[in-house]
């Protein structure tokens, strides 16, 4: 089973909080490549963001080398966000073409099941490295979800719940992947 889990969304829903609780289980998480870029540039002096099509091939590029560093365990491995995320930036701006997107796919696969978190009005706000109003995080996170199915993943939406339940939620749908490993159920079915 790919132990390699995507957690991902619109900005604003709870992905970083999410992880810092697995992380804080020992579960090993790795952060947002986009949030890193835009801190860095920020302490720099510069924009936030670069232009759109450099800023996915920034993140393309730091999520590729995530996903070298997370192993091949037993131990599920969690994502902010993933090299699907990225494609769906160069996918946006016409900068990837279906072959080259289909062989990033094959290249870097991660579990078929994604946590997806919906926008969430009242957790919502913004910060020095997220600067979308809440109306553009709803956009994103309808166009993840679309993304997503189109590359062939489930994505499973998470409760808009307290983060004690979105971490047990998504305990339990690895546990029910792993006690059904070979059998062709998976959750949400």
């Amino acid at each position: 089973m790919n132990n390699r889990f995507v957690v991902t969304g619109g900005p604003g829903a709870g992905k970083t909080t999410l992880l810092n609780c697995l992380a804080d289980r020992g579960y090993h998480c790795l952060p947002e490549s986009a949030r890193a870029i835009i801190k860095h540039r920020l302490a720099a002096g510069m924009s936030p963001r670069p232009d759109p099509v450099s800023f996915a091939k920034q993140i393309l590029d730091a999520d590729i080398e995530k996903y070298h560093c997370s192993g091949h365990g037993d131990s599920p491995s969690f994502f902010d966000r993933s090299i699907v995320d990225a494609l769906y930036m160069l996918s946006s701006e016409n900068k990837i073409g279906d072959e080259e997107t289909a062989e990033f796919l094959h290249a870097f696969p991660y579990n078929e099941v994604v946590f997806l978190l919906p926008p969430w009005e009242q957790i919502y706000a913004n910060d020095s490295e997220r600067d979308q109003s809440f109306e553009q995080a709803v956009e994103v996170f309808e166009g993840m979800k679309r993304w997503y199915q189109l590359c062939g993943y489930q994505p499973l939406e998470l409760p808009k719940a307290c983060i004690e339940t979105r971490v047990t939620f998504i305990l339990k749908v690895i546990a029910e992947l792993q006690a059904n490993h070979g059998q062709g159920h998976h959750p949400g079915q």
